[in-house]
């Protein structure tokens, strides 16, 4: 069997036959071991190819989820990393860390609520002091509400913030404060969504968000072309994170994923191979302002 084949085999096993979970809840931000079943992070099928040997990586929302995913996956590919996470997950991004030092790099932890200007920057600075600089941005932090009653006319002032703050400020303080760190052959990747093309009528604040990095992504490709700097973006579909049953009602889960030409959900493993390619100083070049879909076959056009 060869390691794509382990990777297609491990997901489908990871799903029911109606390509989605079981019911469950969690508060947010969620904790990955109290998910069942358990999302695949690639903690057993990544394997690497130092592709990203001696690169330095700082990734938002690195404690679990995708944000894990992309740290195991860079570990392996001979990169350094410091995570971003709030408190309350402190446990989540323990766990990443044993599987980034399990592969031989350091792993720097940096908490704190990047929805606060001064927290936010500062994850930053800590992150290059400990790492020794920067060469690679991932925003991957993201945050919805999904359990929200009614329309627009319910939407709250401090339900936008929340969305707002820790998508998008957050994302344009951080790579404020990274760019002093970046110089040419660095990368910045940031996390759009299938919502930003094909948003649903309950998410339209986090849908708002994830168009507006699309476009952010290209603009700031533009201006740091000049200086070697590429910037792309990553737009996932429905993946099982404990983004999942944190924001989103609980009877929802067994239909999660199944709506996509694939018929279910993604793992968070099946996206550490499209960071890992645009964060490459080798295979992606000559890639810049480019919004890579991992979607399960939803188009992102």
């Amino acid at each position: 069997m060869t390691d794509h084949q382990e990777v297609d085999r491990a997901a489908a096993e990871l799903t029911n036959d109606q390509g989605g979970f079981p019911e469950q809840e969690q508060p947010p931000p969620g904790l990955t071991e109290q998910m069942t079943p358990v999302p695949d992070h690639g903690e057993e099928s990544w394997i690497g190819h130092d592709r990203l040997q001696g690169l330095r990586a700082l990734i938002t929302g690195g404690d679990s989820g995708i944000g894990r995913a992309v740290a195991i996956a860079y570990a392996r590919e001979g990169c350094d990393v410091a995570l971003s996470y709030l408190e309350a997950e402190q446990v989540d991004a323990e766990d990443t860390k044993r599987w980034v030092e399990k592969a031989g790099r350091t792993c720097v932890l940096v908490p704190g609520d990047i929805t606060d200007e001064e927290t936010a920057r500062k994850v930053v600075c800590d992150a290059a002091d400990q790492l020794g600089g920067l060469d690679i941005l991932v925003n991957n932090a993201g945050f919805q509400w999904a359990r929200r009653e009614g329309g627009i006319e319910g939407l709250k002032t401090s339900e936008m913030d929340q969305v707002f703050k820790t998508n998008l400020y957050a994302l344009f303080w951080m790579t404020q404060e990274a760019l002093p760190h970046l110089g040419k052959g660095s990368s910045i990747i940031n996390v759009s969504s299938i919502q930003a093309y094909d948003p649903s009528v309950s998410l339209i604040d986090y849908a708002s968000t994830k168009a507006a990095i699309n476009n952010f992504t290209v603009n700031l490709a533009a201006e740091l072309g000049p200086q070697g700097v590429r910037v792309n973006c990553v737009a996932p579909g429905p993946i099982w994170t404990p983004l999942q049953p944190a924001t989103k009602g609980g009877d929802s889960m067994p239909d999660f994923g199944g709506d996509t030409p694939l018929g279910r959900a993604g793992q968070p493993s099946e996206l550490a191979g499209a960071f890992v390619f645009l964060a490459s100083p080798r295979e992606a070049s000559y890639v810049s302002g480019t919004v890579l879909g991992v979607t399960g076959g939803k188009p992102v056009f």
